[in-house]
């Protein structure tokens, strides 16, 4: 449904790549070769969202690197509108709400890295987690947000080495551990 309001592929990756996880940082060339599309027009829509306060940028080097400006008034709104296009939010409604001894979910996978690629990648932190629950829910979210649900349940004392990694990870439901 968002791809009929926002009618500009280029400017809904772009949305997706920044607001899923607001850490995200890249540059015109990064994005050329992620999106396979014209420099142009990514140009164009990046200037656009900067413009609009969505974006802020700073250089390094030669480069321009590009991020979602965590402080614009209607980015947790975005946000809230971007879990809902990908899914996400039935997942944590449906799948880690019910779980009942979740202590934090996370994004991880191509989504947290900002594509949109038809997986959605959790990462569930718990002592003691019901598995048949879990896959009963899993199959039911999958059919209602028509994606697929990759899970993985970790234990608090593993989950800081996981999310530590260098890839992405990024907090959806519970406490951020330090």
């Amino acid at each position: 449904m968002l791809d009929t309001l926002i009618t500009s592929k280029t400017r809904l990756r772009l949305l997706l790549k920044f607001f899923l996880n607001s850490n995200t940082t890249s540059y015109l060339r990064d994005l050329e070769s992620e999106f396979g599309e014209s420099s142009n027009a990514i140009r164009v829509e990046l200037n656009r969202l900067e413009q609009a306060g969505m974006l802020t940028s700073e250089t390094r080097g030669n480069r321009k690197y590009f991020r979602a400006n965590s402080s614009h008034p209607m980015f947790n709104d975005l946000q809230n509108i971007l879990r809902k296009y990908t899914g996400i939010d039935e997942v944590v409604e449906r799948v880690v709400c019910k779980l009942g001894n979740v202590q934090s979910a996370w994004l991880t996978g191509s989504m947290a890295r900002g594509r949109d690629e038809g997986i959605i990648d959790i990462l569930l932190v718990s002592d003691d987690l019901d598995r048949t629950y879990l896959a009963s829910l899993t199959e039911k979210a999958e059919q209602l947000v028509k994606r697929k649900i990759r899970y993985l349940v970790l234990t608090p004392a593993e989950a800081p080495d996981f999310i530590s990694r260098e890839d992405p990870c990024v907090l959806l439901w519970g406490k951020e551990e330090n």
